[in-house]
């Protein structure tokens, strides 16, 4: 956006650097209260003063806090204290056991097994046992009603501040002053049970102590014997009732039986299994005797075919067979004998050869009779074996027709049993419990191992560090209401309107500007531009920045004037756009010639508004190092850099080294000012926009920009040359107007850099 009439003034326009020289003030300067505000830093020497000044309201609270404990203490009647100590082990009797539980191990107590016992020894009923025995209640220091109340106690009582005595029980009272005294816990990492009981009596807080760890022994005996008596007569009752199950599941198991004529033979089983078994063992044994009779037969047969000699056992056994065996011996020896003097042809010899041909026929007629005779025991045998197979198949026939009855007839045995052996067991549990039920004295799970003695040191109160205590408390809070007081006193509010403050008539004044604390780069602007947020910046140290000031600053007007100094038009200027209200949320800071001027008014104004508002100054015109000189990183990246896609949004957001301003570079040396003409470069200010509550544009002459860029949403704030007319200005102004800018602010003149001896870069008219 360029207006034609800024080139007919730009060889008019003169850039001067200068270092003022030091301006008569008035012999008395206003000063803004900012700027003798306190540093923030915590004066402990201060605080130091203001202690020793005040030390009275501290001595005389803490000397009457230590009288008063000391007689406290003296005035409290003591207590003493004994203790008596159990051990928790779990010990019990391997015969008292069941028969079931004799085998096994039992387990450890645990932690909770053992805070379980002290709940036990804090009880009401072991309490009442322990009261009635040593007859605590007829003690006025465990009911004092015994004794009259104090009207004062009867006082708070009435408030309801405490109990009134009178209103509880004679039982109540006497348990609440037990409890008070008693205390009872597991050491930890142990299974040891303190029991600790003070009374203003030593020798009766002994006696409390041990009655309480005999008295948790005998309950818990009490409670084995009760839970065995328990037992016993549940089993009784259920040991009647299966007496009965039993008989009845008996009873018709038998009637099936008999019914079914499934009746038991031995080896447990039935008698047509039985019958049927014996059979089957008789049909092998004739199947087995056939077998044997045929093939002896068959042997036979074949030596008597082949006319082998007969060596077979039935053969040789055989009375006849030996007879003739032995005779055919003799005639073979007469023949041998015969024939060593006889020929063959002698009838000797002829008559023994007869005699032995006869006597062998004989043998072979014997052999076949013993032939026949193992044939028909085969037969026989087989006639067995057939009438057996025919008796056993009547057999299986019957057996399948008991196979279902036999089933249901098992069913009810088991039924049968099932109940006997529950009788059985509850039987032998009875017995034991019984047993268990009628033992006197039974192991309890603990022991004592140490029992209370009598002590005569009072354990109640603690002289010492009750004292201590109590002065230290009284010193510590009469200090710290001092310290708090001086603190809120020096970190009272103080007046912002300026305050006259007398100051030498040749020496400049300054106003220094609060340090704030930093504002931090919004998320929501990093993922509408460039992505992910980055790490936060550096937070820069506080500094000032000097601004002359000038009397009458509270009527100076915005409108042009040359009486009216540059710096107080600025900080008028600043104030209006910090003001609440329909406000533009954009600034655009442009000029009629390039130079440092309108960078160092941007800078100026931000600097001032960012007392009040989260700031951002964005450098569009890149004409100058003021800003890289302002910032905390000289080298950081800027728009160029970010519309490259080469910085995240929050790389490009540094931080003003002197102010809260967060500033946005153009971009690092050498950049293409084209990257500017980017359509993101408007989403980018409309991000920031989102975050901030003022965005400050720096335009330079704004001859390269897109109009839109600059106008949209935004109040002009224009710096022309100091040689231009005044109906120039009033047609610039009226042309921005009619570009887009919903305000126009032009200023009498631009603001002029000036350098501090020994400081930082400040601005001054």
């Amino acid at each position: 956006m360029r207006l034609a009439f800024w080139g007919a003034d730009k060889a008019k326009a003169v850039v001067q650097r200068a270092v003022p020289k030091a301006v008569p003030a008035p012999a008395v300067a206003y000063k803004p209260a900012a700027a003798i505000a306190d540093s923030g830093d915590l004066d402990l020497r201060a605080l130091g003063q203001a202690l020793a000044r005040r030390r009275g309201w501290i001595i005389v609270p803490t000397a009457l806090a230590l009288v008063m404990s000391v007689v406290a203490v003296n005035l409290v009647t003591p207590r003493y204290k004994s203790e008596a100590r159990i051990l928790i082990d779990g010990r019990e009797n391997v015969f008292l056991r069941p028969n079931a539980d004799r085998t096994e191990e039992r387990s450890a107590l645990d932690a909770e097994a053992v805070t379980s016992q002290v709940q036990l020894v804090l009880s009401r009923e072991l309490a009442r046992e322990v009261i009635a025995r040593n007859r605590l209640a007829e003690r006025p220091e465990f009911d004092p009603v015994l004794t009259g109340v104090s009207p004062l106690k009867s006082l708070l009582a009435m408030v309801g501040i405490g109990r009134d005595p009178f209103a509880m029980t004679p039982e109540e009272r006497v348990l609440d002053a037990y409890y008070e005294r008693l205390t009872a816990y597991a050491v930890d990492k142990s299974r040891v049970i303190v029991i600790e009981f003070q009374s203003r009596d030593p020798e009766l807080a002994a006696k409390v102590a041990n009655s309480i760890a005999d008295g948790y022994l005998v309950l818990q005996q009490a409670a084995r014997q009760q839970q065995a008596k328990s037992a016993g007569q549940w089993l009784l009752g259920e040991i009647d009732s299966l007496r009965t199950k039993v008989s009845e599941a008996e009873s018709r198991a038998e009637d099936f039986r008999s019914r079914s004529s499934l009746f038991i033979g031995t080896n447990n089983t039935t008698l047509s299994n039985q019958q049927m078994g014996e059979i089957n063992t008789q049909l092998n044994n004739a199947r087995a005797l056939k077998s044997d009779a045929e093939n002896k037969a068959k042997l036979i047969r074949e030596m008597l075919q082949g006319g082998k000699p007969i060596e077979a056992s039935e053969v040789l056994n055989s009375e006849l067979i030996r007879r003739l065996s032995e005779q055919r011996a003799t005639l073979r020896g007469q023949l041998a004998e015969q024939s060593s003097t006889l020929l063959d042809g002698h009838p000797r010899i002829k008559e023994l050869k007869a005699q032995l041909a006869d006597l062998d026929r004989q043998l072979r007629d014997e052999a076949s009779k013993v032939s026949r005779s193992l044939e028909n025991d085969a037969r026989i045998a087989g006639g067995r074996v057939d009438s057996l197979s025919a008796s056993l198949d009547q057999m299986k026939k019957l057996a399948t027709s008991t196979n279902s009855q036999d089933v249901q007839l098992r069913a009810l045995e088991r039924e049968a049993k099932a109940q006997r052996d529950l009788l059985e067991s509850y039987l032998a549990k009875y017995r034991e419990a019984t047993a268990r039920e009628n033992i006197d004295s039974g192991p309890s799970d603990g022991r004592i191992i140490s029992r209370a003695t009598v002590s005569n040191i009072p354990a109640y109160p603690k002289k010492l560090p009750i004292v201590l205590i109590a002065t230290l408390a009284t010193l510590l809070l009469t200090s710290g209401l001092i310290v708090t007081g001086e603190l809120l006193r020096m970190t009272a509010p103080r007046a912002i309107a300026a305050t006259p403050v007398l100051a030498p008539a040749t020496e400049p004044v300054f106003a220094e500007m609060p340090a704030a604390a930093p504002v931090p780069a919004q998320a929501a602007v990093e993922e509408q531009v460039a992505g992910p947020a980055a790490a936060r910046m550096p937070e820069p140290e506080p500094a000032a920045v000097a601004v002359a000031a000038e009397p009458n600053s509270d009527e100076a007007s915005i409108a042009p004037s040359a009486e009216v100094p540059p710096l107080n038009e600025i900080e008028h200027l600043a104030a209006e756009l910090c003001a609440p209200g329909d406000v533009a949320r954009k600034i655009t800071v442009l000029g009629t010639a390039a130079g440092e001027d309108i960078t160092l008014t941007a800078l100026t104004l931000a600097r001032l508004m960012a007392g009040n508002l989260k700031v951002a100054l964005v450098d569009l015109a890149a004409s100058s190092s003021i800003l890289a000189d302002a910032s905390v990183d000289a080298n950081a990246p800027g728009l160029a850099e970010l519309m490259q896609g080469e910085a995240s949004f929050t790389q490009v957001i540094t931080k003003d080294r002197f102010s809260r301003v967060h500033l946005v570079g153009a971009g690092r040396p050498g950049f293409d000012r084209a990257l500017l003409q980017s359509p993101r470069l408007l989403l980018a200010i409309d991000a920031l926009m989102r975050v901030y509550d003022r965005v400050l544009l720096d335009a330079g002459t704004a001859s390269d920009l897109p109009a839109e860029l600059l106008t949209a949403l935004a109040r002009a704030v224009v710096v022309p040359d100091a040689a231009m007319e005044k109906d120039a200005r009033a047609q610039m102004a009226a042309e921005l107007t009619a570009a887009g800018f919903s305000a126009v602010t032009m200023l009498s003149k631009a603001c002029q850099p000036e350098k501090l001896a020994a400081g930082p870069r400040v601005v001054a008219a």
